[in-house]
């Protein structure tokens, strides 16, 4: 009995404790959530009427949002992996005793104490028409470009993605590389195993839950890279980085909550269920490997 009332009195405490938060998810969250869901299911968000899916049947027939859509998942398809890569060679070097070893980690985690709003001028004055790159290119005689209005805007993108995000992934692989016993890899050693043998069989296999993890991360953040595309080229950016993001602040302005709503529950869709089957194949995998 003494030990159900210690059960109950923690418990009574417990929400007391989370009601402020739970008061704070459901006024932010639950039901902005709810109400964009009835906005996308009508055809106006002031005394509308329901439409159903109508909505989201307009805005897949949209050639702005499927341009967007298409930018997005290339982006992400792209620059994932590349990520992936850089960020483990990163921590594979900064786990072995290089020169000046601490000062390269601050230097690679450094973007992520640095708001991007206050290093996009750097961008800009690089990569501008009239900027420091086009300079350095005139001066030696080559054509410039522009590097923000054509094709090569997804490149410039792309870098700043890899530059912001790959410090954070070090981090995650750091943490996963130091919890791999030194004892596999002196066995190996002494069997005469390669250091390519070594990745695949011991490195990669004890990283596959951090890999995952780090996974997910890395595809939710190429979703949110329209904040430095934002900055660096507008509202209406060159149409290679026209992402979903664009898509949807675009609709926003012009008061278009159906096919904002509409899209951002397309986008919350895709992204839940990529996240799931990830999730069910990291199971699966460490099933297997157990």
């Amino acid at each position: 009995m003494k030990f159900n009332r210690l059960l109950q009195r923690d418990g009574s405490a417990a929400v007391v404790f989370l009601l402020p938060s739970l008061i704070g998810f459901g006024l932010f969250f639950l039901i902005p959530f709810a109400a964009g869901c009835y906005y996308s299911l009508v055809d106006s968000p002031v005394n509308g009427s329901f439409v159903g899916l109508s909505n989201y049947a307009d805005l897949l027939q949209s050639s702005s949002f499927r341009k967007a859509a298409s930018n997005t998942a290339l982006f992400t398809a792209v620059s994932v992996p590349l990520l992936m890569v850089l960020s483990l060679l990163l921590a594979m070097l900064l786990t072995r005793d290089v020169y000046a070893r601490n000062w390269l980690r601050t230097f690679y985690v450094m973007p992520l104490v640095v708001p991007v709003a206050s290093i996009v001028m750097l961008w800009e004055i690089l990569f501008d028409s009239n900027g420091f790159l086009n300079a350095y290119l005139h001066d030696y005689g080559l054509a410039t470009k522009d590097w923000m209005g054509s094709g090569t805007a997804r490149a410039v993108v792309l870098l700043v993605f890899l530059w912001k995000n790959a410090g954070y992934n070090m981090v995650l692989f750091l943490a996963g590389l130091q919890n791999i016993p030194e004892d596999y890899y002196e066995a190996a050693s002494v069997e005469g195993a390669g250091w390519w043998w070594k990745l695949r069989h011991i490195t990669l296999v004890y990283l596959t839950p951090t890999a995952f993890f780090v996974f997910v991360m890395s595809v939710i953040g190429s979703f949110k890279v329209f904040r430095e595309t934002y900055l660096i080229a507008g509202e209406y950016p060159d149409e290679s980085i026209y992402m979903l993001q664009h898509y949807m602040n675009n609709m926003f302005l012009s008061l278009d909550y159906q096919k904002l709503t509409s899209a951002a529950y397309v986008m919350a869709l895709v992204i839940t269920v990529f996240v799931a089957v990830v999730f069910r194949l990291e199971r699966a995998l460490r099933r297997r490997m157990e």
